[in-house]
């Protein structure tokens, strides 16, 4: 009974470390693959880092502005006008981060035309 435990237990053990590695894979390089395919293999695996990195920068800066949005008081009141302004703002100077300033894909990336984002940065002061 004990050995079938214990086979079952390393079958888990198994599954669990292949399922949380199923987005990258981290294997180390065979000792026949030539120097280009390694470098090749690091060179994808900066890049993964990168983009994950990235989103999860884009992530806490929403979080950030959500924490803004539920600190406001209620019962003193709210100017719509100037929430809207910030929310717009910061999501604004968000995609013009991940685009490195390129106003055109910026405004493909919040679903508004590029005369619409320009007039908004221009409105608002927007320096990025």
């Amino acid at each position: 009974m004990s050995a079938n435990r214990a086979t079952l237990i390393d079958a888990k053990n198994k599954q669990a470390a292949s399922t949380s590695t199923r987005g990258v894979d981290l294997r180390l390089a065979r000792a026949d693959q030539s120097a280009s395919g390694r470098v090749r293999r690091l060179a994808d695996l900066a890049s993964a880092l990168l983009r994950e990195a990235q989103v999860l920068a884009r992530d806490k800066a929403f979080a950030d502005e959500s924490a803004k949005l539920t600190s406001v008081d209620v019962s003193k009141g709210i100017d719509f006008y100037s929430e809207v302004e910030r929310f717009e703002t910061a999501l604004i100077k968000l995609a013009l981060d991940q685009t490195t300033g390129n106003q055109a894909r910026a405004a493909q990336l919040l679903g508004l035309r590029a005369t619409t984002l320009n007039s908004k940065i221009k409105l608002y002061g927007i320096e990025y």
